[in-house]
């Protein structure tokens, strides 16, 4: 295959009106994680984590590199999403929520969302495993694992899809 040829992530071909690709994607990925982690962490004397925590995530969606629609429209439900899993291992399904959003902001083609099977399977076997608040290490670490095979996973598909469209359809 010819170097020009070769597939490229949809959203780095998109003109930003601010920053770079590598650093809004990654400052991007640190604050969902991280907001989303900081939020896990608040219990009812740390109420500021909630707070701090959706901040940070709903910002982290808001600077990822993909066209303004896309982003604002995974804002509200993945930002909510991080507040079901505080009820615990039996809401692990629920980042298929967040997933769908990464896929829908990272501009995957229809196909790869089939990828989020995986997510939900995976959060219907987890409380098999993992039913108390404590658990929620382990079960929060294996549905990331889960959620980031999945999303290598859709990108595999993007790239073998290779479908190629004009500019103005490749960032609807």
């Amino acid at each position: 295959m010819a170097r020009s040829e070769r597939w490229r992530e949809p959203a780095r071909a998109i003109p930003l009106h601010w920053g770079n690709y590598a650093d809004r994607y990654g400052f991007g990925l640190v604050l969902i994680i991280g907001g989303g982690i900081q939020l896990q962490g608040s219990d009812t004397y740390t109420l500021e984590f909630l707070l701090f925590g959706t901040a940070a995530t709903a910002l982290g969606w808001s600077i990822l590199p993909a066209r303004g629609w896309r982003r604002l429209l995974a804002v509200v439900p993945a930002t909510g999403q991080i507040w079901l899993v505080l009820t615990g291992p039996l809401s692990m399904w629920t980042l298929v929520v967040p997933y769908l959003c990464w896929l829908l902001v990272r501009h995957r083609p229809p196909l790869s969302y089939l990828t989020a099977v995986l997510p939900v399977a995976n959060g219907m076997v987890i409380p098999f495993f993992f039913t108390e608040y404590s658990g929620m290490p382990a079960a929060l670490a294996i549905s990331i694992a889960v959620f980031v095979a999945s999303a290598w996973l859709a990108r595999l598909i993007a790239a073998s899809a290779r479908v190629h469209s004009t500019p103005q359809a490749k960032f609807r």
